[in-house]
């Protein structure tokens, strides 16, 4: 059994084309930020031979949204790996308001990896899922 990683932060700052003609940050950017935090999950952790061949896609999104954020706050994607069998990943990402971490939403997330070399979905082997995952499947 794992023991379980700590969540993976990002700080990301609130952009003035984030917001959207009511004056709030756009789903949109919030989405984008679910993935950038991924991303960056996948390049502080994941090893370099296994950033050359494997790729993630998204199969599934899911997101609640708490409360908006506005033009110059700062942000603070949270990010971990909960269950994780050999295609596929499920990940948990918050965004926090950085000034006071009220939970501004929240995402579950689906990712397959796929081999880099033939564009189709890999297995995933213990070693990267234990790396990432708060628990793992068969």
């Amino acid at each position: 059994m794992n023991t379980e990683p700590s969540p993976f932060e990002l700080a990301i700052p609130v952009e003035p084309a984030d917001i959207d003609e009511l004056g709030h940050v756009n789903n949109v950017a919030y989405l984008r930020w679910v993935q950038d935090v991924a991303v960056a999950h996948w390049r502080a952790i994941a090893s370099v031979e296994d950033q050359a061949k494997l790729w993630w896609v998204v199969v599934r999104h899911e997101i609640d949204y708490k409360h908006p954020a506005y033009l110059g706050d700062g942000i603070i994607a949270k990010t971990w790996v909960g269950t994780a069998s050999r295609i596929r990943f499920e990940r948990h990402t918050e965004l926090l308001r950085a000034s006071d971490r009220c939970l501004l939403a929240k995402a579950r997330t689906l990712w397959c990896p796929i081999d880099a070399a033939t564009g189709k979905p890999a297995s995933v082997g213990l070693d990267v899922r234990a790396r990432f995952s708060v628990a793992e499947e068969v």
